[in-house]
């Protein structure tokens, strides 16, 4: 081989380790970027990115977003506190007056003065138990013409037997505020009360007040669709061993939620509260939110705080 045809030859060979070194490289790139796209994937939880609670487990390591205020602990220097205080007007008040002088041992009747009352308040409970009152509708002989009147019984006493309202309302509290499933709130019922329910009167009763309800519903979704600013969110719940979405829209004041098989546009246009609003929507920047185009929009700052913090811990 001449000396020309070796440096020839040793040009190609540079050529060919060039294109493919330059293939490496891009494929490097690419495979770099998919490893810090797949890390930070990882590094995403519930505290930096929209991601819920629920699907953290149980190794998520927090960090908390206050700052420290080098205060020791607990209550500061100056604060007033909570300490229970005594009541100016007592339900109930009992005396306990010693009956023999710790002296001379003589008896104390009611005719030794009281030189002074040392108090004392204990808040506790009433005895719980069901307060049963019996209506009766009397039945009334006119002097006059002979003709029998009879009384009318109150609302609340339908039939001849049945648990009041403020029992109904208990339970109604229980279940849909508190979210205490039927079997324990007819558990806490019958604990405390005697009252024993069957899981069929307590669906009743919280059916009956829905229904009783629902123009307090319609005139909170009125107010809704005026307000200024309204914030929208939905989160996925198991109904009847199946997954629906709650969705909630609120400000400070009025809260609305409501259940739907539907995550998306079907079910806002189903609630009805979002198309007719045309202030400013908060939200998390969903993109069925944004079809809403008869209104403002602004995402929520939790969520940047949240995208900043995986910003700050992923890429520093």
């Amino acid at each position: 081989m001449t000396p020309e045809e070796r440096i020839a030859s040793l040009e190609a060979e540079n050529t060919r380790q060039r294109e493919q070194l330059a293939v490496l490289l891009a494929q490097n790139t690419v495979l770099l970027a998919r490893v810090q796209e797949l890390e930070a994937r990882l590094a995403k939880d519930s505290h930096n990115s929209s991601k819920p609670p629920s699907s953290d487990g149980l190794a998520r390591k927090t960090r908390s977003l206050r700052r420290k205020s080098g205060k020791k602990p607990g209550g500061q220097l100056g604060h007033r506190g909570e300490t229970l205080r005594l009541v100016a007007a007592p339900d109930t008040m009992v005396e306990h007056r010693p009956v023999i002088c710790i002296g001379c041992q003589a008896p104390l009747d009611a005719a030794a003065p009281v030189v002074l009352r040392e108090r004392r308040q204990v808040q506790d409970l009433p005895p719980l138990r069901l307060q049963i009152t019996e209506h009766q509708a009397l039945h009334v002989r006119c002097p006059a013409c002979q003709a029998v009147s009879r009384g009318a019984f109150p609302p609340e006493a339908p039939s001849r037997a049945q648990y009041g309202p403020r029992l109904r309302a208990l339970a109604v509290y229980l279940v849909e505020q508190q979210l205490v499933p039927y079997a324990r709130v007819q558990e806490l019922l019958r604990d405390l009360f005697g009252a024993d329910l069957s899981g069929g009167t307590l669906v009743a009763w919280v059916r009956e007040a829905a229904a009783i309800l629902e123009p307090v519903e319609a005139a909170i979704k009125v107010a809704l669709q005026r307000t200024p600013v309204l914030h929208s969110d939905e989160t996925g719940v198991r109904r009847a061993g199946t997954l629906a979405w709650a969705h909630v829209s609120c400000t400070s004041q009025l809260t609305h939620y409501a259940i739907h098989p539907k995550r998306g546009s079907a079910a806002t246009e189903a609630i009805g509260i979002l198309p007719a609003y045309t202030g400013v929507s908060v939200h998390d920047g969903w993109k069925p939110y944004q079809t809403q185009t008869q209104c403002r929009h602004a995402l929520c700052n939790i969520h940047h705080l949240r995208e900043l913090t995986f910003l700050e811990e992923q890429y520093q």
